[in-house]
């Protein structure tokens, strides 16, 4: 029999004082909010619905907020377990794995998509026969995810070490 599972204001409270909960969370939300401002000052028509979007779940741009919540976790645990233990260990190739998917296979499976809705396009307005298009993920340059995880190793020092 599972044993019942007791959340009080003492377990939500421990927890955002934890600094390895606290690091990612952070790293995460000022990426998102960096994204936000980059999109505000970039020279394309600003419309307040999107930055919005970009600032609460938007994937992609500047800088990667999946690497800065990575990195900032696996920094977070070297600071507060060492980097001997096994939780940072496992932390290292989880972050590697997530890094890699950023900029590799998301990126290359939103520009395949990308390719595909142009070539659906095209075949539209030549042909008339519909075509749905479908959803462009977003992924990551190499100086997106590059930003990020510096991002999020900065933020956790800074959360770890004050």
């Amino acid at each position: 029999m599972l044993e019942e599972v007791s959340v009080n204001t003492s377990t939500i409270k421990a927890l955002f004082e934890n600094p390895i909960f606290l690091s990612p969370l952070s790293s995460l939300c000022i990426a998102q909010i960096l994204k936000g401002i980059i999109y505000a000052f970039s020279g394309r028509k600003r419309k307040a619905k999107e930055f919005m979007e970009i600032v609460t779940w938007r994937t992609g741009g500047m800088p990667s907020s999946h690497s800065a919540a990575v990195c900032s976790l696996c920094a977070s645990i070297a600071f507060i377990e060492g980097i001997a233990s096994n939780l940072f260990i496992f932390s290292f190739w989880f972050a590697l794995v997530v890094l890699r998917d950023a900029m590799g296979v998301r990126r290359s499976a939103g520009l395949v998509a990308r390719a595909l809705n142009n070539l659906g396009k095209q075949a539209t307005e030549k042909s008339g026969v519909d075509f749905n298009s479908v959803k462009e993920i977003q992924g990551h340059t190499p100086l997106e995810v590059i930003v990020g995880s510096f991002l999020g190793i900065f933020i956790a020092a800074g959360i770890c070490r004050l």
